[in-house]
């Protein structure tokens, strides 16, 4: 970690491919430049290949498609590709590994792959002149470019010379009917490593002389610090300095359970923050408070349409805070010595890690080296980056290493939480039961997010060090956009200013402030959206006695969903009929299916899913027995990657809409630990999930990782309503709810 990469490739022989990607915001200062010839791919002398991207591997198997690429484009071997990513010494800086957008923003245009492409075009160049023979009479395999005897290795071309050469966007990418690495189940290298027990994950750091802390969070949302007495933990064993920041509090010791019983120890007075809202009548409460509003789409017509409709279905659709819930609390380790920090992190963001930990560290950007190790899965923003900022701060204090691990209920109090979200649907349908007008309008609210390039007060740490979040102030809708932006699916897809027929609509949000934290959570907003989507648009078919496949189908002129959502109940052998199913008894088990489609943001893979379940009327107690999603994302790279992340969504679907819901009291969080929230249970009775691949074998590709995990709810719900005539309408799907919506069903 010493030498620069600089250093090294002065004496490694190597080809560079380097280029400048379009992006919202330019590199930190101290990040490899974007337009230089080292940011991408490097070979050395001995043919070794080695790939650097700024997009991380999560547990998702995203590193094994970004090697694909490379070998893929490179001509070589999946095995001869080394992949080095979110170093900010090393790698490049392609801003947040978020959204799904890793593989998209390395396969398609300006990318890793585009780099691979010049890279192999070049090659063939060199060889060409090396060996005095036309570049369309050669071919490249494992390394080595050839003419009949005539070959010449990768490590022979680059003979430890530089090479000034930038992106070409004119060099031509294999086309999937060449493909021999990409396109293939390629098992992913990091697997057996993490099956064993030998992987390292950030919580595996060690350092020299590395040292342990533990944080002290407020007793209550909002309490500041009135004093510390730190003679409270003198004399404790191994106890190193009790550090104080502001309302920052945190203990440094020489063993992880010597800072843990010294947090525990330490006196300290808070002055308590203002009464939280009482959870029972909180979604009606967001109605009420000061709103940053925003019109997504309006038609302009809209209210005339609904008062002069002879039919008009309204609900209202309620969702909660949930918590991202790491199986594993998160981790960091810092090494602040001096003007110089090195730090070890989870971090969804190196680079903004690097800016924002300069902040509250007061050193320069250019001293901040952050350096990725996996942690314990995230799907947003969990306390990877709060975690982040106490191991520096801590460090920073002692002037050594520390190493600093959350406890599970400083993790699951204090994280960003997904937002809560109330949901307001209306809709006139005409005599042929066609929906000809909908109006949508959402509350949901929201304090921090990612901490960015300079907003450390987003998450819990960077706020008790002074640092505010985000600002938030109230204003007032403005006109509707020209062009919708659809990436929170605020919009149904059924709209014609998206993917619909619908040419009526409006679309209208608030955004309040939260006394929670709040950030991206696997399917931010549109998880939400969608099942307020997905499940009026179920009450809208079943009001009119129409199939709810051939209903949306009907409302639909998007071709691509189309075909998911046909694709979906084909494979799940839909009977076509209205819902509920005819003749199910309203006692005892009663079996149900139920259906939901979207295009995720808009332009982000389609997806369609079909849920079969069984509900037990007399317990309320709902078991899932199939779950079927179709799937297109353009391009597949790896259809096992591409599989696991539709399986792996649904089921996180799943635990989300059967049980996890954040609680609090009138004081804090009250969800913090596996008792108290939620998630499914050991035991839990998994499903059948079968993926249907769609394999667009052209074009671009899209996200894949939060689309089948949007649709749960809104088919699980669908499916109640399919098995028992009884609607329900807010997330968890608790025994206690389904009881409820039972009793109330007409």
């Amino acid at each position: 970690m010493k030498a620069t990469r600089r250093d090294f490739l002065k004496t490694s022989g190597v080809l560079l491919v380097g280029f400048r990607a379009l992006r919202a915001q330019g590199p930190l200062q101290g990040s490899p430049p974007l337009n230089q010839l080292d940011s991408w791919i490097a070979i050395a002398a001995d043919g070794s290949i080695t790939a650097y991207s700024g997009k991380e591997e999560l547990g998702q198997g995203i590193s094994t498609a970004q090697q694909q690429l490379v070998a893929e484009e490179l001509s070589v071997p999946f095995n001869r590709v080394k992949l080095i990513y979110c170093d900010t010494a090393l790698t490049p800086d392609q801003a947040h590994t978020s959204g799904s957008q890793s593989h998209p923003a390395n396969f398609n245009s300006d990318n890793l792959a585009q780099a691979g492409a010049t890279a192999r075009e070049a090659l063939f160049r060199m060889a060409s002149q090396k060996l005095g023979v036309p570049v369309d009479r050669l071919t490249a395999s494992d390394g080595v470019i050839s003419s009949g005897s005539q070959r010449v290795t990768y490590g022979q071309l680059v003979e430890g010379k530089k090479f000034s050469l930038a992106l070409d966007p004119k060099a031509k990418r294999k086309s999937p009917s060449q493909w021999t690495v990409l396109g293939k189940p390629i098992p992913r290298p990091d697997i057996p490593d993490l099956v064993t027990g030998k992987f390292e994950f950030v919580h595996n750091v060690r350092l020299p002389g590395m040292l342990h802390g533990r944080v002290v969070r407020p007793p209550s949302v909002g309490a500041t610090v009135a004093s510390v007495d730190e003679s409270s933990v003198t004399g404790m064993p191994g106890v190193v300095k009790v550090v104080v920041k502001k309302n920052f509090i945190g203990v440094v010791a020489e063993k992880p359970w010597q800072a843990l019983q010294a947090a525990g120890k330490l006196k300290v007075t808070w002055n308590p923050g203002p009464p939280l809202p009482d959870q029972a009548t909180f979604h009606d409460s967001l109605r009420k408070l000061p709103a940053r509003d925003a019109l997504m789409v309006d038609s302009g017509d809209v209210d005339a349409k609904l008062s002069g409709a002879a039919t008009v279905m309204k609900a209202t659709y309620l969702h909660p805070y949930q918590m991202h819930g790491s199986m594993g609390s998160s981790c960091a380790v810092a090494d602040v010595q001096g003007d110089r920090a090195t730090i070890y992190s989870a971090t969804q963001a190196v680079w903004y890690q690097k800016s924002t930990s300069a902040m509250i560290l007061g050193l320069k950007p250019e001293n901040v080296h952050v350096i990725f190790r996996r942690g314990s899965g995230c799907y947003g923003v969990n306390g990877a980056d709060t975690v982040t900022y106490d191991a520096a701060i801590l460090s920073q204090a002692v002037g050594k290493p520390v190493r600093v691990q959350l406890t599970r209920k400083d993790e699951m109090a204090f994280e960003n939480y997904g937002p809560a979200y109330v949901i307001d649907q209306r809709a006139a349908v005409d005599a042929q039961g066609n929906i000809v007008s909908w109006d949508h309008e959402s509350w949901s609210p929201g304090l921090g997010n990612r901490p960015g390039t300079n907003r450390p007060g987003n998450i819990i740490t960077g706020s008790l060090l002074g640092f505010p979040p985000a600002d938030f102030a109230p204003r007032s809708a403005g006109p509707a956009p020209a062009r919708v932006n659809n990436n929170s699916n605020g919009v149904p897809s059924y709209f014609a200013a998206v993917t619909g027929v619908v040419q009526s609509g409006r679309v209208l949000t608030h955004a309040v402030e939260s006394r929670f934290w709040t950030g991206p959570l696997r399917s931010p907003a549109r998880l939400q959206n969608t099942f307020a989507h997905e499940s009026f648009m179920d009450e809208l078919a079943a009001r009119v006695k129409a199939d709810p496949v051939e209903y949306r189908l009907r409302h639909l002129r998007d071709a691509r969903l189309k075909e998911v959502l046909s694709a979906a109940a084909r494979t799940a052998n839909w009977e076509t009929r209205p819902s509920p199913k005819p003749g199910n008894r309203r006692t005892g088990i009663a079996p149900g299916r139920g259906a939901a489609s979207v295009l995720y943001e808009g332009d982000n893979g389609y997806t369609a899913l079909v849920a079969e379940i069984e509900v037990n009327q007399d317990t309320g107690k709902i078991v899932v027995k199939r779950l079927v999603a179709a799937s297109d994302v353009g391009p597949i790279s790896n259809p096992d990657g591409l599989r696991n992340q539709v399986e792996g969504g649904a089921l996180q679907g799943l635990s989300r809409c059967l049980g996890e819901e954040v609680t609090w009291d009138h004081e804090k969080v009250t969800s913090v630990d596996w008792r108290t929230y939620h998630s499914l249970p050991m035991g839990f009775e998994v499903p059948k999930v079968e993926a249907v691949l769609i394999n667009r074998t052209e074009g671009e590709v899209m996200g894949a990782g939060e689309t089948s995990i949007t649709l749960v709810a809104a088919a699980i719900a669908n499916a109640i309503f399919d098995a028992t005539g009884a609607r329900i309408r807010q997330v968890p799907f608790t025994a206690e709810r389904i009881k409820a919506a039972l009793a109330a069903r007409a």
